[in-house]
């Protein structure tokens, strides 16, 4: 069965590959829940996660596929792809945790949903050319480590993961309360986030014996701290402007020789992150002035904002409305004011990263204790499991249905155009107080 044919396929046949996907999830159940549940009773910090990533990579040999495990020169990265020519729709996995408090943020279920995924797509090219109609395409699964604030999708990105990729998914899971009234979300933007650092560097002295011997780091420190808390009430609502300092001295009867700040800037995108970040730097510049120190600033990584398809999130949507679960595709929402390094992946090909509601008590949020909890529940796992299958349905439309396709690119095309412009995004109530797994 050539694509053209698939184009031209009745509703009826439309419904009868949808059904072939869900059949082949459905099959891996067993597998699907165990895998989950390895990951959720091993948490693993980012580039740490070695047990994740032998299992998953163990579960998905076992069933007859080709991995590179230590993939993109990541030691906990992995890939592996199913199906020859046509176009490339990739599901990336996440799989690490947080300190101290495990799978808070659920990536257990992300990876879950993108293992799901992937096998439903796979397994239905597999039977097509068993059938002697071979559907020309393939299917990518990335295994991307260290999403809590390493930004470990930015290397894969750079390694070239998603050159030839016509469209990423993943899905991640969090409060009902976020999306009251529907089962999840199919376009949520994030914010772009850079990390940063700064150290000022002055002299130390007795405090008590010698205090003009010293240049006082600290006071350099304090400064730039109070410096951004005033920048704060001039900035625009969609920006964010968060420090620490992550280093204020030894002891009270020395003057700290060093300090540090550590700090995130994010905004609707990065060229306007990086406009507010020259801000950020006279704030420093001026506080070591002042103190008489010496200051190096130091950028950690960048998050890309995530920039949904508006066209990958639409088809999505209608795909877990055929599943029987109602899922919000507002394609003027403002999203949320969290960060995640797949909106770099967002900025090399089109992709989107979903939004699945599970059970979780008030105050049980992302990066909670009680997360972690619901995180590792059957219920959960079933609930995260439909959003896998509507993933891979959409999968399988991406690479059978040539319109979908090209409004895909069309989208990403025109959306490079639209990301290029300074122009703050407007700013609803439900930004300001939204509330998601992002770190």
């Amino acid at each position: 069965m050539t694509t053209g044919t698939l184009l031209a396929a009745s509703a009826a046949e439309n419904d009868y590959f949808m059904l072939q996907v869900v059949q082949a999830i459905d099959a891996k159940a067993k597998e699907l829940w165990e895998i989950n549940q390895k990951i959720h009773s091993n948490p693993e910090l980012g580039f740490q996660e070695y047990k994740a990533h032998d299992n998953i990579t163990a579960l998905l040999e076992s069933l007859g596929f080709q991995v590179t495990r230590h993939a993109y020169g990541l030691s906990t990265a992995f890939v592996s792809e199913y199906g020859q020519g046509g176009r490339v729709v990739a599901f990336n996995a996440e799989y690490d945790a947080l300190p101290g408090i495990g799978h808070a943020c659920g990536h257990n279920l992300i990876a879950m949903m993108s293992i799901a995924a992937f096998l439903g797509v796979a397994e239905v090219l597999k039977q097509q050319r068993e059938k002697g109609q071979p559907v020309p395409g393939r299917v990518r699964l990335i295994g991307t480590p260290a999403e809590e604030g390493f930004g470990g999708k930015i290397p894969i990105v750079k390694a070239g993961a998603y050159t030839d990729v016509d469209a990423c998914l993943m899905t991640h899971p969090g409060p009902f309360t976020e999306c009251p009234g529907f089962t999840g979300d199919a376009y949520m933007p994030t914010l772009a986030s850079l990390k940063l650092g700064v150290e000022f560097t002055g002299k130390t002295a007795h405090a008590a014996m010698a205090p003009w011997e010293g240049i006082n780091s600290l006071d350099a420190a304090v400064l730039a701290y109070n410096g951004i808390a005033a920048l704060r009430q001039q900035i625009h609502p969609s920006n964010r402007v968060h420090c620490i300092i992550s280093n204020g001295g030894d002891r009270p009867n020395i003057i700290p020789g060093t300090a540090a700040l550590d700090c995130y800037i994010r905004s609707g995108s990065v060229k306007i992150a990086e406009q507010l970040l020259e801000r950020v730097k006279a704030c420093f510049e001026g506080a070591a002035t002042q103190a008489g120190c010496t200051m190096k600033l130091q950028m950690k990584n960048t998050y890309a904002d995530l920039r949904p398809n508006k066209t990958l999130s639409t088809v999505y949507a209608k795909a877990m409305s055929k599943l029987g679960s109602e899922v919000r595709c507002d394609l003027t929402s403002a999203g949320v004011p969290g960060s995640t390094d797949q909106g770099n992946v967002t900025y090399a090909c089109p992709g989107f990263q979903a939004y699945v509601g599970v059970p979780a008590q008030p105050g049980c949020n992302n990066h909670t204790a009680g997360f972690t909890a619901v995180a590792g529940t059957k219920e959960s796992h079933e609930l995260c499991l439909q959003a896998g299958k509507g993933m891979a349905i959409t999968g399988w439309n991406i690479l059978t249905d040539d319109e979908v396709a090209a409004r895909i690119k069309a989208d990403f095309e025109e959306d490079k155009t639209i990301r290029e412009l300074d122009v703050q995004p407007s700013m609803d109530k439900k930004i300001l107080l939204a509330n998601a797994g992002f770190c």
